[in-house]
């Protein structure tokens, strides 16, 4: 690969990478993109579409999540693209009192950061979703919460980016990082080639950011892979519920897809198959996640499952919260890793911030609650 050095190399092309090589090429910058495979081919792609919620979140990205409820609506005219984006309201759903006893000062928190909620008795609950089971009590609702289409959103951030002048490389695996007086001097691909690095590095590859630092640089990240399971049923004649449905104490997340189907997720997860060389789902857990929507929704039990994966890889945190933080040991390198269950809703927040950092070099003070020195002890190395 020959091109002349551009000032910003992003490793990635999932919603993070397409997010902040437009954002970055937008600004002027040159922005050369590598994809292992192609747009969207990991996370932010695949079945179904994806929650856009701040209700439940970790409270310290509450005030990402308020900026995204402003970037959300505009995508489509930002990007000029079709952006799948629809504002459902997010149901958190009690089925017992001891959880339900938290939820006026979930309430209190959330409207504190600037997400509008509201707490919703068993009747109030009942005038949204009617087919909900009996044994609902309450939920916490957001009515900003909604959905989009993961992987047409990412396909829209990656044209915008190309149109802007930055280069898009697909079926571009990295193979390591090159260093150079503590600076990532250049990207060697799988091939052999070359990337020279000009000002810096984003490193936004979800699945294979930590396995990289560790083989390039040494660096490990409190990380580890994940394999997602998604479900969908088959259409239904009419829609079952209305909201992004989220659960106090069942491992639940549900959403209505644009044909009827119903999308089950919400923690299950598959296993590495070696010999298709990706995840793929449990039987029993495709059976448990499904049981569990219908113990909420019993009108589901008139659907069955048709399809079933856990081929998109993702990453997890230690703590459940991003990693977001230049790479230890290079100056000119930022690393975000660990979105799994927290990355979809924020990115049109986070990208401009990543790119803003990667330009001026100054820290957003809104990602310091995601820096790697929260994982120090004060005064020791990494702490920040």
């Amino acid at each position: 690969m020959t091109q002349p050095t551009p000032e910003y190399v992003v490793i990635g092309a999932g919603i993070y990478g397409a997010a902040t090589a437009w954002e970055l090429a937008r600004r002027g910058h040159q922005v050369t993109v590598l994809e292992a495979r192609r747009v969207a081919a990991g996370a932010s792609g695949g079945l179904g579409w994806r929650g856009v919620r701040a209700n439940g979140r970790d409270p310290r990205e509450l005030p990402l999540m308020r900026e995204a409820y402003t970037r959300w609506p505009a995508l489509a005219a930002e990007l000029g693209a079709a952006v799948p984006y629809e504002r459902t309201g997010h149901l958190l759903l009690y089925e017992r009192d001891r959880d339900l006893a938290s939820a006026e000062s979930r309430a209190w928190a959330q409207e504190g950061l600037g997400i509008p909620t509201r707490v919703l008795d068993g009747a109030a609950v009942r005038r949204i979703e009617p087919g909900l089971a009996e044994g609902v009590i309450g939920a916490l609702h957001c009515p900003l919460d909604g959905v989009a289409d993961h992987g047409a959103t990412t396909l829209a951030y990656a044209n915008a980016a190309r149109k802007l002048g930055a280069q898009v490389h697909e079926d571009a695996p990295v193979a390591e990082l090159s260093t150079e007086g503590g600076r990532v001097a250049a990207v060697v691909l799988d091939d052999g080639s070359r990337v020279r690095v000009g000002r810096g590095l984003l490193l936004l590859a979800n699945a294979g950011a930590s396995e990289l630092l560790g083989r390039s640089l040494g660096v490990r990240l409190p990380v580890w892979p994940v394999f997602p399971q998604v479900l969908i049923s088959s259409p239904s004649a009419r829609a079952p519920f209305v909201s992004l449905i989220g659960h106090a104490h069942r491992p639940l997340a549900l959403k209505m897809l644009p044909d009827g189907s119903v999308m089950a997720s919400g923690g299950w997860r598959g296993r590495w198959n070696a010999e298709l060389g990706c995840g793929a789902p449990v039987p029993e857990r495709v059976t448990g996640n499904w049981a569990e929507a219908v113990a909420v929704f019993p009108e589901l039990a008139t659907l069955k499952v048709v399809d079933a994966r856990a081929d998109r890889g993702e990453a997890a945190s230690v703590d459940g919260i991003p990693i977001i933080d230049r790479v230890p040991g290079v100056d000119n390198a930022i690393v975000a890793v660990g979105w799994t269950g927290h990355g979809w809703a924020i990115a049109p927040a986070v990208a401009p911030l990543l790119a803003a950092w990667a330009a001026d070099g100054q820290r957003p003070e809104l990602l310091r609650p995601f820096a790697l020195g929260r994982f120090a002890l004060p005064g020791s190395a990494g702490a920040d």
